[in-house]
């Protein structure tokens, strides 16, 4: 075990020193140089995991839940490595990895995961796309990809456009997600504000607050901002917990009554592509395709 009393400052140097075949990559806290094509990889981020999938890169070293099934599928043969928030570090020590990627829920772990193997922060912000873009180039160039990358990424750019067009004179939207009885709205700057920014859909509500856990608001509040459409995002079932389905929380007389709910425009996305994997490749691919479905009828 003599990886696991590894110093963060030792694994810094690793990071930091440019080996003979290095990449150097943008990484969630500036560029790093890392030896590229890692023959051992494990992988602490749901977003970052399905971009590597679509890149044809599979990790060897994931966390035991994923949340989306397609991934736990993809994944079965994967080694478990703990979860987001606790890393089994005996485990990722046995299986070596020669890079660990971390981010989002994982980011606060990347000091303890350094001690046992070069780790890097992957974090995708409140800045989705472009950020999401970038770490589909960095993946690219990591691990020798650059042509699928960039292949991805021009079929991304398209979806983007196809979702602007489809949003184009629709009017304001809400985007609003549930926790149980609890509702809680996003606007532009928030960590689901990228639909707003991306698809030049306008706020019904401009200037909410771009906390992390969103603006609390109540029924009263929807009824009076009055959106045009409603976007919904259910927490509890993005986490698998039990209790009320967002469909039955906001199935209330002032909601209803709402332009969004009388004209049947609410659209509920995928919870787990937006609230757990936000910027993985497969997930922004899905969640463009409901927002042109949902705008097109």
């Amino acid at each position: 075990m003599r990886r696991l009393i590894m110093t963060g400052l030792l694994a810094t140097l690793l990071l930091s020193a440019a080996p003979l075949q290095a990449a150097e990559i943008l990484t969630a806290r500036g560029p790093v140089s890392v030896a590229d094509q890692p023959e051992i990889l494990a992988v602490y981020d749901v977003a970052a995991i399905e971009t590597l999938l679509a890149l044809g890169v599979a990790p060897d070293g994931v966390p035991s839940k994923l949340y989306i099934p397609e991934l736990s599928e993809a994944l079965a043969d994967a080694t478990p490595v703990g979860t987001l928030f606790e890393p089994d570090l005996e485990a990722l020590a046995a299986l070596g990895p020669a890079l660990i990627v971390a981010g989002g829920r994982s980011s606060t772990q990347v000091e303890a995961l350094s001690q046992v193997a070069p780790t890097i922060d992957m974090t995708i912000g409140a800045d989705l796309v472009p950020e999401a873009r970038a770490r589909l180039a960095a993946y690219g160039a990591l691990f020798g990809k650059e042509a699928e990358a960039a292949t991805l990424d021009a079929a991304l750019a398209a979806k983007l456009e196809e979702a602007r067009q489809a949003a184009v004179g629709q009017g304001t939207a809400l985007i609003v997600l549930t926790n149980g009885p609890k509702v809680s709205a996003y606007g532009l700057g928030s960590r689901f504000g990228w639909i707003h920014e991306a698809l030049d859909l306008p706020e019904a509500r401009p200037a909410l607050d771009p906390a992390t856990h969103g603006d609390a608001i109540s029924f009263e509040f929807i009824a009076e901002v009055n959106p045009d459409w409603l976007i919904v995002i259910d927490r509890g079932a993005a986490v698998g917990e039990e209790g009320s389905a967002a469909a039955a929380t906001l199935d209330t007389p002032l909601v209803t009554g709402t332009t969004a709910w009388r004209q049947d425009q609410v659209i509920y996305l995928d919870p787990a592509q937006v609230y757990i994997a936000g910027g993985g490749y497969a997930s922004m691919m899905q969640t463009l395709d409901r927002l042109i479905s949902g705008f097109r009828g």
